[in-house]
Formats: structure tokens, C-alpha cells, sequence
């Protein structure tokens, strides 16, 4: 989907939603900005860190927050109040930088004023900004080409008028190698347009659900890799007059990874890869998405595409990549799980857990 009805439309209906209606997230009427795993342990104690006035206005629906990114550039798109662009200027260090991009001017206010309590925190003045813009134009918001190793977002390129141009752009911003590591809502059918025009829905992030395949095609076309799922969450509406509007369609919470290959994949070859579990937080395994789980110092065969990632992009420090001498021991590559059967199984969890099923 290239846009999503008048884009000063949805720009203004958002900016009220988050700028003027929600105080905090007890005010949403779906999961879908709250849903999501717990947070990893390290990012959790970080988040104990963060000042009160920032956490107390964060809506995201995951956990797009990467261990192992010391000393790298961090953007963050649609950063609101800027909770994760606090947690990851932590994670950055002295030597790296976070920067987060929103229009929100009341978000943009509560996330400015609060950067140098958390630099007390912290014990040294953190490389952390926030800039006002548009995420679909970054490079008006002054976002360099080739500047960013990792970009994430929470919950908010849904929101977008025009994801392709958003996409576009942080390929552009991105440095070869990096990595857009995000968590946003999907929707599993496309969606009517009384249901993408609604504002409470627009605003609660499920009006601007793309369909998984569209998404992943988009993403393709554009120049990344193969868009990898780290997790997948079912979202539940709680509301009954926008359950009645959204009809049988479901939502889900779904981290995604993409990559900017540094180098093409290889047409042929059998490769292993192995995790060197030097990743502070994940020195026994290292998920890289729901197919590849690397257990530290394990030898194990992978696909050319995979190879590319762990050789080149900024996680090349974490792994040991080389051309397979002997395959007798290694087995077969991993399989691409089919991203509809990751939404089947993440509905059925849900319901299992609700007491309720469609059958």
C-alpha cells in the first residue's frame, strides 16, 4: 500500500491521538500499543533508569531494542516520549549515538526535557537527541545517508500515510551492513477502507496494519534481504464497537529484522556459522530470528543468505562464518518457517490462553 488516504490527514489524526488524547496507556482500547514479550533483563534494568515522565507516556507493541550494539549509531523512528531511544543510548555507550524523529510536539517536549537527569544516571553526558520530522523524510529531518548502523521503531511505521517511503529511507540512512530492527502491527488480511480511516483505529495502530505479504514483498523490493520474524504476538481488541468494525480480521505484534546486505549472497556453497557468545545477555545462545538459534561455540549449517548477514553486517564481530569443509555432522540448513503459519500458531496460543478458539 503506497498511501494511506490523505497523508495531512492522518498526520493531524495522529498527532491529536498521541498529543492530546492519550495521557498515558491506560487510555488505549486495544494491545496492540502494549503488546509484546517481556523485555530482556538488561533492557529491563535500564528501563528502571529511565525518568518516570518519559516511561509513563511510552506506547510500543515490542521490544525492538538489540543487545551488542556498543559504539554503534542508533536511529530511532517515531521515538515519542523516548524510552527506547533512552534505553538505547545506554546500550550505545560514550562512543555511540541515538538519534530519535517525531512529529509529536507534546512527546518531543517530555522526551528533550528529561536527557540530562538520565545523563546523571548514567554518570556521562549520552550522544542522545530528538529532532522534529516526518519519518517517511528523513533526510529533511537531517538524517545522512549512510549514517545509521542500527535503526529501530516501535509501533509506528503502521501509523505512516506512506510506508514505502519510509522504508525507502532508512535503506538509504542505513550504512551497508545495518539493520532495521523493528516491531510493528500486521494484519493478516487487507483491511477495508472504513476500518484504515477510522481515527481511533489509525491512532491505536491497527487501521494501518499492512498484510504480512505485502509488507515482505515491499521490503524485498526496496533492497533488503529476506525480512527475518524474531516474534510474533496476537493483539486483542477490547473494545466491542471497533471488534464490530475490524470484523473477522486479526492483528499481530511482529518483530521483524531487516538487513542492507554489505555483500550479495552466494549463489552455492554449504556454509556454517558459529556464535562466539560475546554478546553481554546472550553469552549461551544468540536468536537471530525464530529459525536460527545459535547455541555459543556450536557449529552450526546455514543458508548463503544467512551466511551474507552473520559475515558482513554489524553482527559479523559476534560469529565465525566459513565455507563448510565436510557436511557429515551439520545437517540441513534451517527452513524458512511460512510467516502465516508463525500467525496461526501465535492466535492459537492466545486463544488457548483466553479459553477460546475458532473451532
Amino acid at each position: 500500500m503506497a498511501s494511506l488516504g490523505d497523508s495531512n490527514t492522518v498526520y493531524s489524526s495522529v498527532k491529536d491521538y498521541y498529543g492530546k488524547v492519550l495521557e498515558s496507556s491506560k487510555d488505549l482500547k486495544t494491545s496492540a500499543c502494549t503488546a509484546g514479550s517481556a523485555p530482556h533483563p538488561i533492557v529491563r534494568q535500564i528501563i528502571g533508569k529511565v525518568p518516570q515522565a518519559v516511561v509513563g507516556r511510552f506506547f510500543g507493541c515490542g521490544n525492538p531494542i538489540p543487545l551488542g550494539i556498543e559504539g554503534k549509531d542508533v536511529l530511532d523512528l517515531g521515538s515519542g516520549s523516548g524510552r527506547d531511544c533512552y534505553v538505547a543510548a545506554a546500550l550505545v555507550g560514550r562512543e555511540g549515538s541515538v538519534t530519535g524523529v517525531d512529529m509529536t510536539d507534546e512527546q518531543l517536549k517530555t522526551a528533550r526535557e528529561n536527557v540530562d537527569e538520565f545523563g546523571k544516571t548514567l554518570g556521562y553526558a549520552p550522544k542522545l537527541r530528538f529532532v522534529t520530522g516526518y519519518i517517511e523524510m528523513l533526510d529533511a529531518a537531517g538524517i545522512a545517508p549512510a549514517s545509521v548502523d542500527v535503526c529501530i521503531s516501535n509501533c509506528v511505521i503502521n501509523l505512516s500515510p506512506n510506508k514505502r517511503l519510509v522504508l525507502e529511507g532508512v535503506h538509504r540512512a542505513l550504512r551497508a551492513g545495518g539493520e532495521l530492527y523493528f516491531s510493528d502491527v500486521y494484519a493478516d488480511r487487507q483491511l477495508p477502507e472504513s476500518v484504515r480511516t477510522h481515527d481511533v483505529l489509525l491512532g491505536e495502530c491497527i487501521g494501518g496494519a499492512l498484510y504480512t505479504g505485502e509488507f515482505e514483498q515491499m521490503a524485498v523490493d526496496i533492497g533488503f534481504a529476506r525480512p527475518r520474524v524474531l516474534s510474533v504476538d496476537h493483539i486483542a481488541i477490547n473494545d466491542r464497537e471497533l471488534q464490530q468494525l475490524v470484523g473477522d480480521a486479526k492483528f499481530f505484534s511482529i518483530t521483524y529484522r531487516l538487513f542492507k546486505p554489505q555483500k550479495p549472497s552466494a549463489d552455492g556453497g554449504v556454509f556454517t556459522a558459529k556464535y562466539l557468545g560475546t554478546i553481554e545477555g546472550h553469552t549461551d545462545k544468540y536468536e537471530l530470528d525464530v529459525d536460527h538459534v545459535f547455541e555459543t561455540g556450536t557449529p552450526v549449517r546455514v543458508d548463503p543468505g544467512t551466511a551474507a548477514i552473520l559475515s558482513s553486517s554489524w553482527l559479523a564481530r559476534y560469529f565465525a562464518v566459513d565455507v563448510a569443509q565436510t557436511t557429515g555432522d551439520l545437517g540441513s540448513a534451517a527452513k524458512t518457517t511460512a510467516t502465516e503459519s508463525l500467525l496461526d500458531r501465535a492466535y492459537q496460543v492466545a486463544a488457548a490462553s483466553c479459553g477460546t478458539s475458532d473451532s
